[in-house]
């Protein structure tokens, strides 16, 4: 029974069985006070005439109240069930108050557009009773999707929030261990690259359209390849070429160190992804740049966009390449 209990959002289950019974009272109270006013039998049905069909006060009263209060708890209960999405649950608590304020608004605007009347075939139903209810059901249903906060519940993503913290009061330096930065060439050199191929492709399009594309595509891809993402934390060193293709992954107990440095593309093969007298370089600038030492003795050049940027990116590296020479543990204090 414990088990079944805590699967459920105790809060939620209690609004969900008081509410409709609340509003069920509510309008068989208001329908009693309103008996004198009105016929007998009730219309339950409508047409272009006048009311069509009928049943008794209580029948009309009993079943209207039976009704809100099965809607509402049909509605209401996918709310409850801790197991399910949050979102879910918003949403299903909004609809739970919009559909049994709707019911009752339809019930209560039947009853009002036969007061007063001695003949219930006379009666319509009231429509500006009608139009009050179903606005206030659409406007109290959203904001109780948006008001409504379910349960917490322990979930996979707490236990993995729970292993980050652990893992980061343990070892404080985790938080500074893991840098994202992109890099990219001059915007000068992507003007170059419109410029010395969209003009030409402008005129070969007169006579060999798809020509004109190839050459576009080649330029587009051309200047992708002057984007790179860079990613380093504990475990190495990632290059993504374009922000997608991976050219580079150095692990941590690779690197022997890293350091900042100012360098001409030139010296490493030129810009872009290069192999050059036994060094690897990822470079979209001449520049900032860091100089990453392998453990074999190759080098690998990286553009790191500005000085601070390549400062705080080869502090970085020699942090972990010292951590990954240590087994994985913290500085000692």
């Amino acid at each position: 029974m414990g088990t079944f209990r805590d699967s459920l959002d105790v809060r939620a289950l209690r609004f969900a069985v008081t509410f409709p019974l609340l509003l069920a009272a509510a309008f068989a109270g208001c329908a009693l006070l309103l008996r004198g006013d009105l016929p007998d039998p009730l219309a339950i049905g409508w047409n272009a005439d006048g009311g069509s069909a009928f049943a008794p006060f209580g029948v009309y009263v009993g079943g209207g109240a039976a009704l809100i209060t099965a809607v509402g708890w049909a509605i209401f209960g996918q709310a409850v069930p801790i197991a399910r999405p949050v979102i879910m649950r918003r949403i299903m608590m909004g609809l739970g108050l919009m559909a049994s304020l709707f019911m009752t608004s339809v019930l209560a605007a039947g009853l009002v557009g036969q007061a007063g009347l001695a003949d219930a075939r006379e009666s319509r139903v009231d429509l500006t009773v009608l139009g009050l209810g179903c606005g206030a059901a659409l406007g109290l249903g959203v904001v109780m999707m948006f008001a409504f906060k379910p349960d917490d519940r322990w979930t996979p993503e707490d236990d993995r929030a729970l292993e980050t913290e652990l893992a980061l009061n343990s070892d404080p330096g985790l938080a500074e261990d893991s840098i994202k930065l992109w890099v990219h060439a001059r915007s000068s050199v992507f003007v170059m690259i419109c410029v010395a191929s969209l003009f030409p492709a402008a005129l070969i399009a007169i006579a060999v359209p798809w020509l004109a594309v190839v050459v576009v595509a080649a330029a587009v891809i051309g200047a992708a390849f002057l984007f790179a993402r860079v990613r380093a934390d504990r475990s190495g060193l990632q290059v993504f070429v374009a922000g997608a293709l991976r050219v580079l992954d150095v692990p941590a107990r690779d690197i022997a160190g890293a350091s900042a440095a100012d360098v001409k593309a030139a010296d490493f093969g030129g810009w872009g992804f290069r192999h050059h007298d036994g060094s690897t370089a990822m470079l979209v600038s001449s520049g900032p740049a860091v100089v990453v030492r392998r453990v074999n003795g190759r080098r690998i050049a990286l553009s790191a966009g500005t000085a601070a940027t390549a400062d705080k990116l080869a502090s970085l590296l020699n942090r972990i390449a010292a951590r990954a020479q240590r087994d994985g543990r913290p500085p000692e204090s």
